[in-house]
């Protein structure tokens, strides 16, 4: 009888010990798994100013489309605040890079067709003359014939934000987004049957309507942070 017992607390014994090893297994399992995801999404973007031309070039040409990237023309103001070409193109792009003296990040990239408007406007902006008088002096020009305004539908692509530093990896800047302005001149709401003012957001709309720098309007909705 006694040996009977005693087989049965022995049974009862490596049972228990057993389920225990069973369970702390699992527990360890468990514990492995939760680091290895908490590992895996902490991980951060190492963001670094934009402290040389090669930065400023690799940043402010996400502001073109991917695929066209390699073979866009940039120009702008370099890190010593000169206005150079900094990279040869040979597409149908021209990017005009980030003012490193400015605070934020704004690059753009526009259809080549575009270039005597916008360096019309850089040349007046260069004489000290304000917004308004530009806007004035390009409408007469425009209106004229004296100033060319490009193939109608050529765009615009603006990438910017109010952090200056990159991903030295993809290039993305800290926070940046993208706007689009498609070039009508003289359109209206009318001729083209978009509103004169945004409706909600991510939704196209003409702005200066009627004149020379009328435009389609897109702002795409920000990228939403996990």
């Amino acid at each position: 009888m006694k040996r009977f017992l005693l087989t049965i607390a022995l049974i009862g014994t490596f049972i228990s010990c057993k389920t225990n090893t069973e369970k702390n297994t699992d527990t360890d399992n468990s514990t492995t798994s939760e680091t290895t995801e908490n590992s895996t999404t902490e991980e951060t973007t190492n963001y670094v100013p934009i402290d040389s031309d090669e930065a400023l070039i690799a940043a402010s040409l996400m502001a073109a489309p991917a695929a066209s990237r390699d073979g866009c023309k940039v120009i702008g103001y370099n890190m010593a605040g000169e206005f150079v070409t900094l990279k040869e193109g040979n597409n149908e792009f021209i990017v005009l890079a980030d003012d490193p003296k400015k605070s934020g990040f704004n690059a753009a990239c526009y259809h080549k067709s575009l270039e005597p408007f916008m360096a019309r406007g850089r040349e007046l902006r260069a004489e000290g003359k304000t917004g308004p008088e530009i806007f004035d002096i390009r409408e007469e020009e425009a209106k004229s014939g004296k100033l060319d305004m490009g193939i109608p539908g050529a765009t615009l692509h603006i990438y910017y934000g109010e952090s200056d530093r990159y991903d030295p990896e993809t290039h993305e800047v800290e926070d940046a987004q993208y706007r689009y302005v498609v070039y009508l001149p003289f359109a209206t709401a009318e001729s083209t049957g978009l509103p004169e003012q945004p409706i909600g957001s991510n939704h196209p709309w003409i702005m200066n309507p009627g004149t020379h720098r009328a435009h389609i309007m897109i702002s795409p909705l920000p990228n939403k942070k996990e």
